[in-house]
């Protein structure tokens, strides 16, 4: 039961975001919006109900089943990226750069690690 309701509470936010992108007419996943919404209601809460980390660890434990589909979608429209190369090149190494400083910066947060120089 544990494990439902924490699915139910990602469906619920998968649904609200879904709901504000076709009433506000934006071009971002609904379920974008949607963990973009359960991200500030956890801030806000300051915990992580035990009912949402058993979902969440189910779905990690998947994530690679969950991302390919995407990645086989892209693979059947890459021709018309082709003339492109070059936009595309530059977005995937500026969006890696800034994921790995923004995980860095959060792991240094939260492990309250201090950025100083050598003692």
């Amino acid at each position: 039961m544990v494990l439902l309701r924490g699915f139910l509470t990602l469906v619920i936010f998968f649904l609200l975001g879904e709901a504000v992108r076709v009433l506000a007419g934006l071009p971002i996943s609904g379920g974008v919006l949607g963990m973009i919404m359960v991200t500030f209601t956890l801030m806000v809460r300051g915990r992580v109900s035990d009912e949402l980390a058993a979902a969440s660890q189910g779905l990690i434990a998947v994530l690679v089943m969950l991302i390919s589909p995407g990645v086989v979608g892209v693979f059947f429209i890459a021709d018309r990226f082709s003339d492109h190369w070059l936009t595309v090149l530059v977005a995937l190494s500026v969006g890696t750069m800034l994921s790995v400083l923004t995980t860095l910066w959060v792991m240094k947060k939260v492990a309250g690690v201090e950025g100083g120089g050598d003692d």
